[in-house]
């Protein structure tokens, strides 16, 4: 009888759960069988493991061999575990010692002639596998660079199982050439994408600097939405924008990312296993280093924006958007039940979606940007009367987004259309993108070092009791919001997020604490009735 045991990692949504392979072989019939709560690609890992074995040079055992995934509870899937399977079938068939394999964690897909090909999920696995405590890993050498991200493990990324069998037994490495021909693409890395997947959510990193990155100094006019995106920027406040078409939106909403500060090594971590998982990885990118931006198209499904699909859910536009920005443009547009999912993860910063298969807790911490027209021609308010909507339709459009998730939304800005003079006119003072992230960077430092020693971060995160007792604006700077609230054109989260947003204008300021000027800006940006605040000369 002979037996071996090595380590892999299970992937549930973003989160990983360390899964010991085991491998025992028995005299009778010779059979293969598979134990664990296996999906359909796992238990088709049988044949692949086999026919890489044998045609790897190694002879595959004649005996009752039993190949078993623990823990049973827990449900596996995907072909990540073909090479700890191949690995503990040789060390329990004696042709690697099963020392050398015992604490090894193995990720990997094999194929039929042996070659290991990558998987999707490797960070966020070998994440899992340093928190239980392993120190090396195996994974296919296309994934090195982004398992050697995970700091304190060694990571040996191989190429074919003859390979890995060299290495543990101490044998001369065996060179593998090349497969693909010059100047096409590699094959291999067919697996660490999913067709379509960045084009089904829109999701894409924002350009490095330089030709081709979106610029806030190509905005003609819209001085009032230009000072919302710096606040929104600089606070992590969500923003609606209302307007006709072609006032400059969409364009807006692109540049948004671009006054973002650069990830953190624990943000950019975040974000690449969530993108890893997903498939939307660009290969040869091993860690994604500036915000995500995720425009999803209005015919968007429940699943598509807070995660889901057959079997285990997986990550949707909600997380893939995580420290980043989500822009929904056309919002009424879309089904108002997807709508109103977000206002979980707007209020949480994770989204938590529960199927039959099992629970699956994802992160969903996403600067929101919504963009409508006033009526479905988009005209209304236009000079001229040129709308014809009926005052019914209009109200009916309007309110497809619901009062509970607006009042969620922090920033609410009217883009008026642009001017004949506006869009021929020189803009030699626009501000460029460059200078406006400038004065978010600094406008997060002085929050970032009021907020020290507390686990928020953004001004947007605070909850508004400690606004309203720990950090209080100047005397008297609340009196117009106080009547706004009594009025009913706030409510009680309304006057907190008054109040972040207030926190986040006095930063940009740089005032040590909000007063009245701050606060009647803010909400003059919540509810979008003119309080007499100028717009700096800075922000235009």
């Amino acid at each position: 009888m002979g037996f071996a045991r090595t380590c892999s990692v299970a992937l549930v949504g973003v989160e990983g759960v360390v899964v010991e392979v085991q491998a025992d072989l028995e005299p009778g019939v010779a059979a293969f069988t598979l134990v664990g709560l296996p999906d359909k690609s796992l238990v088709e890992s049988r044949d692949r493991v086999r026919a890489a074995v044998v045609n790897s040079g190694g002879e595959w055992p004649q005996r009752k061999l039993t190949v078993g995934l623990s823990p049973a509870s827990v449900p596996k899937g995907g072909s990540g575990f073909d090479l700890a399977v191949a690995c503990a079938v040789l060390g329990a068939a004696e042709r690697v010692a099963p020392r050398e394999i015992a604490d090894l964690m193995m990720i990997g897909e094999l194929g039929l002639d042996g070659r290991v090909r990558p998987v999707r999920g490797v960070l966020p696995a070998v994440l899992a596998a340093s928190e239980a405590g392993y120190r090396q890993v195996v994974v296919p050498e296309q994934t090195a660079a982004e398992a050697a991200l995970v700091p304190g493990v060694s990571v040996l990324g191989v190429r074919s199982l003859r390979q890995l069998i060299a290495v543990l037994t101490d044998e001369p490495v065996p060179e593998e050439e090349e497969p693909q021909e010059l100047g096409r693409p590699d094959p291999m890395l067919a697996g660490l994408t999913v067709p379509g997947a960045g084009m089904g959510t829109g999701v894409a990193a924002v350009p490095g600097a330089g030709a081709g990155r979106p610029d806030l100094a190509e905005v003609a006019g819209q001085r009032a939405a230009r000072t919302a995106l710096e606040v929104a920027a600089a606070g992590g406040h969500h923003l609606f924008l209302n307007g006709p078409p072609g006032a400059g939106k969409t364009m807006l909403a692109e540049r948004l990312p671009g006054l973002l500060p650069p990830l953190t090594q624990q943000e950019a971590l975040e974000v690449t296993a969530v993108h890893s998982v997903a498939g939307v990885l660009p290969p040869g990118q091993p860690l994604v280093e500036t915000s995500p931006y995720c425009a999803p198209h209005h015919s968007a499904t429940m699943a598509a924006l807070v995660g889901g699909g057959n079997g285990l859910p997986r990550p949707g536009a909600v997380s893939l958007a995580h420290r980043g920005v989500l822009f929904l443009d056309e919002a009424p547009e879309f089904s108002g039940k997807v709508l109103d999912a977000l206002r979980q993860p707007l209020e949480s910063g994770h989204v938590v979606v529960a199927r039959s298969a099992g629970m699956m807790r994802m992160p969903a911490r996403f600067l929101l940007m919504l963009a409508a027209n006033p009526c479905p021609c988009g005209r209304h308010g236009l000079m001229g009367d040129v709308c014809e909507c009926s005052p019914a339709t209009v109200r009916r459009y309007q309110a497809r987004l619901s009062g509970p998730l607006l009042d969620r939304v922090d920033l609410r800005v009217r883009v008026e259309a642009v001017s004949r003079t506006e869009l021929t006119g020189a803009r030699a003072g626009a501000e460029s993108s460059a200078s406006v992230a400038a004065r978010v960077q600094e406008a997060r430092e002085r929050s970032a070092a009021r907020l020290h020693g507390t686990p928020w971060r953004l001004n947007s995160e605070v909850p508004g009791h400690e606004l309203r007792t720990r950090w209080q604006p100047s005397p008297g700077a609340l009196r117009e919001a106080e009547r706004d609230m009594e009025r009913g054109l706030l409510t009680a989260r309304g006057l907190d997020r008054v109040l972040r947003v207030a926190w986040t204008v006095a930063d940009l300021a740089g005032h040590d604490r909000p007063m009245a000027p701050d606060i009647a800006q803010a909400l003059q940006l919540r509810t979008g009735i003119s309080r007499g605040v100028p717009v700096p000369a800075g922000e235009c």
